[in-house]
């Protein structure tokens, strides 16, 4: 039986804030399961390594022998969730939420254990509130409360619309912890003003106030915004292995740290004896290297991870190429093309302005030739010749008339 120190070490690793420590003290020493709630709004079909630092932390929970309450937001969905949002966000249907909501139950459970995970739908309960019962709801808390919150005052400040359904959405999640009766909650620090709400609801309702833990938000591969699908700056779990290891061994070293900190599972005395490596001289390419192999095997398996640090190595320090660089042929109704329309056609790039911009960078090279010139002309020669734009997008192309 792990203690409750133990547990208590294990539980804050990582976390922001505890709201209230001595109660969580509290209910690890009612010795049973605990009903550990966090929710996701499937707005998007992928889970990134962003969402990954609350899965881990659920994994914990799991470990130390509670139960999982994992909510996926099938009806909040529809409102769409407006933290950290200076516009109104445009809602999903109920088709969108819950197609993507499958493929979140299926990535989530590379992560934690089924046994011990219940998959809850909010649906189930705020369909059935009906009317009466959202009015009952909303009665339950103020407008000049609402505007407190850091977003919605911002807006109002500044004379920005806020729809009236928005305001429902914090009542909502916190109602959300009344009907499962969680104990704990956990969530990113955007999410703090929502995850109160669940404690406040639920006094009002006469349940005991769960915990709530949140954690820092993971920033994405610029190293500035939060992971996004939308930002373009995520990792996604069901990447496939060279993607994942790619794109890990691409962030700052600064960053990785960072990624160790909310990522890892290696102990914290392990990274601090890493970080004192690099202190001492090591490199900090190699550090980054055990980080990726870790992330990518994850979720792939060891041998997948071996597989993609040998293809990264050979790929970017013996500078080969891949071998399985896909093979196109396009057609030309000149006898050139511009360079930017070429690599847009062959998905290369999203836009001629993203190639552009990439060839600016000096991350565009034409048979290892780094192309300079933004309008450079590409003759039809019938002849494959090797595209390469930044570090991992490869392609071999024939243009033909």
């Amino acid at each position: 039986m792990i203690d409750i120190a133990e547990a208590l070490e294990r539980i804050r690793r990582g976390a922001d804030e505890i709201l209230v420590e001595q109660e969580l003290v509290d209910l690890l020493k009612q010795k049973r399961p605990l009903r550990i709630k966090a929710g996701f709004d499937p707005t998007a079909p992928d889970i990134h390594l962003g969402h990954t630092v609350l899965l881990n932390k659920l994994k914990v929970f799991q470990d130390l022998g509670h139960q999982v309450l994992f909510l996926i937001g099938d009806f909040t969905g529809m409102i769409g969730d407006p933290t950290g949002r200076n516009v109104t966000r445009k809602p999903l249907t109920r088709e969108a939420v819950l197609e993507n909501a499958k493929s979140y139950q299926k990535q989530a459970f590379k992560i934690l254990d089924p046994d011990k995970t219940e998959i809850l739908f909010n649906s189930t309960w705020l369909d059935q509130l009906g009317s009466r019962g959202m009015i009952e709801l909303s009665a339950q808390y103020t407008v000049a409360r609402m505007l407190e919150r850091e977003d919605f005052k911002t807006r109002y400040r500044d004379g920005q619309a806020i729809a009236i359904h928005e305001f429902l959405y914090p009542l909502i999640q916190g109602y959300d912890s009344v009907a499962m009766k969680a104990d704990i909650e956990l969530g990113g620090t955007d999410q703090k003003f929502n995850l109160l709400m669940g404690r406040e609801l639920q006094k009002q309702y006469g349940q005991k106030p769960q915990v709530v833990i949140t954690f820092p938000l993971l920033e994405g591969l610029d190293g500035v915004q939060k992971m996004s699908k939308s930002l373009g700056n995520y990792i996604g779990i069901n990447e496939p292995p060279h993607e994942i290891f790619g794109k890990i061994m691409s962030i700052s070293d600064e960053l990785m740290w960072r990624y160790y900190d909310l990522l890892s599972f290696k102990s914290a005395v392990d990274i601090a004896t890493l970080k004192q490596s690099v202190v001492n001289g090591a490199n900090p390419r190699d550090i980054k290297v055990l980080l990726a192999e870790e992330i990518t095997a994850r979720f792939h398996g060891e041998q997948a991870a071996k597989n993609a640090q040998e293809g990264f190595v050979a790929q970017f320090q013996k500078h080969q190429k891949p071998e399985n660089m896909p093979e196109l042929s396009l057609k030309c109704d000149g006898l050139e093309i511009p360079i930017a329309n070429l690599l847009k056609q062959a998905q290369l790039v999203s836009s001629t302005s993203e190639a552009m911009r990439l060839i600016e960078q000096g991350a565009v090279r034409v048979d290892d030739v780094r192309i300079e010139d933004k309008g450079k002309l590409i003759a039809v020669d019938g002849q494959y010749h090797v595209y390469q734009v930044g570090k991992r997008s490869f392609a071999r192309i024939k243009i033909h008339g």
